[in-house]
């Protein structure tokens, strides 16, 4: 017994969807380790409010880790748990040693961005595979990271997040 046998879901439709789980599953978990360093490193006068906020942004990212490879487990795939296979296929980058704030928050925002871009990919191929399940799941992300997005450019004080 497999779990697509009572999905009402075309398998070879879905391939795909899975596909683009496994590559934002790759980037969030890129995502989700960049965090804690910005969360570990910040320094300067906003050190207390982004400190705080990162922590609350990498719990939030690892939520997302979670849902995402068990939405890639119910559509019949199988997720990388591995970081040296994340590093393959992720398109977002490994950043270290980053303690400015105004640069801290430009990567967010620029993280933020391509997540976007690839969940707005992800909800179209999964409408088109009538897989509603992600595509709600991707409309819930969307809605979040928008306001988000929102937020730390009203907050920023730098040319760089508008």
């Amino acid at each position: 017994m497999k779990t697509m046998d009572y999905l009402h879901l075309n398998a070879s439709a879905v391939n795909g969807v899975v596909n683009s789980l496994k590559s934002l599953l790759a980037d969030y978990q890129i995502f989700y380790a960049n965090l804690r360093g910005l969360h570990w490193n910040i320094r300067g006068r906003a050190f207390f409010v982004l400190h705080a906020k990162f922590e609350e942004l990498y719990d939030n990212a690892a939520a997302k880790v979670d849902e995402l490879a068990e939405r890639i487990l119910m559509l019949g795939g199988e997720p990388e748990n591995r970081f040296s296979e994340y590093l393959k296929t992720a398109r977002l980058q490994e950043v270290s040693g980053v303690s400015c704030p105004d640069e801290a928050v430009k990567l967010v925002l620029e993280s933020l961005g391509h997540l976007i871009g690839e969940e707005r990919k992800l909800l179209a191929e999964a409408s088109e595979a009538g897989d509603e399940a992600t595509v709600a799941l991707m409309s819930d992300y969307l809605r979040e990271q928008e306001k988000l997005v929102w937020t730390l450019v009203a907050s920023s004080d730098c040319d760089c997040a508008k």
